[in-house]
């Protein structure tokens, strides 16, 4: 299986647990890899053919910003859903950092698999 990404999107929204962080808004990063076939594109040399990661980009940027869950696991099979469910694609591995939630660390998430029909 062939690997589409998205590397580093940045988003801004509402994710948390405490009050405080109800109260504003924090960046999340994204890292995602998605299973595709880019064969058939690669013999079109055609858009249709292919993953646009132009549109899953804007749709995920869309839903995430308008969201707010309390945890980033639920934020991330979310994500997920939307990736498998709407773009075509078999498996999906995604990387979600809430960056610096705890001090003197770099940065705090999850990283999950998920794939279609299972």
């Amino acid at each position: 299986m062939d690997i589409v990404f998205i590397q580093g999107l940045k988003i801004d929204c509402v994710i948390g647990i405490y009050d405080w962080e109800r109260e504003i808004r924090q960046d999340i990063t994204l890292d995602i890899e998605m299973g595709f076939d880019i064969f058939p594109a690669s013999q079109t040399d055609h858009i249709d053919q292919t993953l646009d990661y132009k549109a899953v980009s804007k749709r995920l940027i869309n839903f995430v910003k308008n969201s707010e869950f309390q945890l980033v696991e639920t934020l991330a099979e979310r994500i997920c859903e939307i990736i498998l469910g709407e773009f075509n694609v078999e498996q999906v591995k995604l990387t979600l950092n809430k960056g610096k939630a705890v001090t003197g660390a770099q940065g705090v998430g999850v990283v999950i698999n998920r794939r279609k029909n299972g």
